[in-house]
């Protein structure tokens, strides 16, 4: 799986079980609506800066985030598309 798609699952899964939507986490962490909906369908990669925003809003460590994503990418090798 590639590391945009996999950030994309992680991502959209974190802000759902906080209950989020795309536009109140973008407004949180200061980001465009469409921003983070092209990250989530892993069309965009998230710079580190977006990284350290979103993981605040999202109140979990960079590394938890990163690790998550990780996950998924070795998890799921080979087998993800871009939505």
């Amino acid at each position: 799986m590639e590391p945009e798609v996999a950030f994309g699952i992680v991502l959209r899964r974190l802000r759902l079980e906080r209950g989020l939507s795309q536009e109140k986490l973008a407004l949180d962490a200061d980001l465009q609506r469409n921003y983070i909906s092209l990250l989530e369908r892993g069309l965009n990669s998230a710079t580190i800066r977006t990284i350290f925003k979103l993981s605040a809003v999202l109140e979990v460590s960079v590394a938890d985030l990163l690790a998550q994503v990780e996950g998924w990418v070795q998890s799921n090798g080979g087998k993800g598309e871009r939505r």
